[in-house]
């Protein structure tokens, strides 16, 4: 897709290797990694990009959204990745975890973070989890998806994606933001897959729950590790999007340390066929 948003921070100097491509979750756009996460990676010498997926944030295809399919927004990534000057790390949250995941299999990559991340399975067990814990809010995520961010009710998202230490006046900053996400997506990942598509287990993967989260909770991150062969990170206070949280400054530097000490600069491959 040759209209895909990609908002970039770059440094002042010479960047750190490899690049950072972050790939945001259903519901959002790549304004979500802009609000805190790219000028703080870029300050650190980092050289950090988010896309917008097709349909959503500043990329075409809005009108058309509920045609696409997980797919597709793994064309994206790759796509984006492209046009960068290296390939990057890739940093999915969410849903945006599903969708990095199925990357890094088609893709030789330096490696990988999920946050909050969607699991390979795919989504029944949390959804099913979610409508067990709290029903309301699922009635409201499924009203999200139906009907759009005119039809929620806003301290119902702000439970599923913060934690009772997030401000309500700063958590309603980004409600503005939100916006439909593709049906077809959401039946892509929405029930249990009977072969998951994984990472290469020599692919570094950081995976990383937040301990407060009401819509991945402490069992999905777990089973999510486990399948890529590695042990899960927990933030404690944390809600979903960890990144716009009260101390997501902490997360920014677990992940930082992480590639420091974990990824070194990959040559380019030809992509699996």
């Amino acid at each position: 897709m040759s209209n895909l948003e990609i908002i970039s921070r770059r440094p002042a100097g010479t960047p750190k290797a490899p690049p950072l491509l972050f790939v945001h979750g259903a519901f959002s756009g790549a304004w979500i990694w802009d609000a805190k996460f790219l000028p703080w990676f870029a300050e650190r010498g980092w050289e950090a990009h988010a896309v917008s997926l097709r349909g959503h944030g500043g990329s075409e295809g809005r009108d058309r959204l509920h045609g696409f399919g997980i797919a597709d927004y793994v064309e994206d990534v790759l796509e984006a990745a492209d046009r960068l000057s290296a390939p990057p790390l890739l940093i999915g949250h969410s849903m945006g975890g599903m969708v990095v995941q199925r990357a890094l299999a088609k893709r030789r990559f330096p490696g990988g973070v999920l946050m909050a991340s969607a699991p390979p399975h795919g989504l029944w067990s949390s959804t099913m989890g979610l409508a067990w814990r709290s029903p309301y809010v699922f009635q409201q995520m499924a009203m999200l998806t139906s009907f759009g961010e005119k039809a929620i009710d806003p301290a119902a998202i702000r439970r599923a994606m913060f934690s009772d230490a997030m401000p309500a006046a700063e958590a309603a900053r980004y409600e503005p933001y939100l916006q439909e996400e593709s049906r077809r997506v959401l039946m892509d990942i929405g029930g249990w897959i009977p072969f998951p598509v994984l990472p290469p287990r020599e692919t570094p993967v950081l995976v990383m729950g937040a301990a407060e989260d009401m819509l991945f909770p402490h069992a999905e991150v777990v089973a999510t590790a486990m399948a890529l062969g590695t042990q899960p990170v927990f933030m404690p206070g944390m809600g979903h999007a960890m990144m716009l949280e009260r101390d997501w400054q902490a997360v920014a530097e677990r992940i930082e340390s992480w590639i420091l000490a974990t990824v070194a600069p990959v040559e380019p491959a030809p992509e699996a066929v």
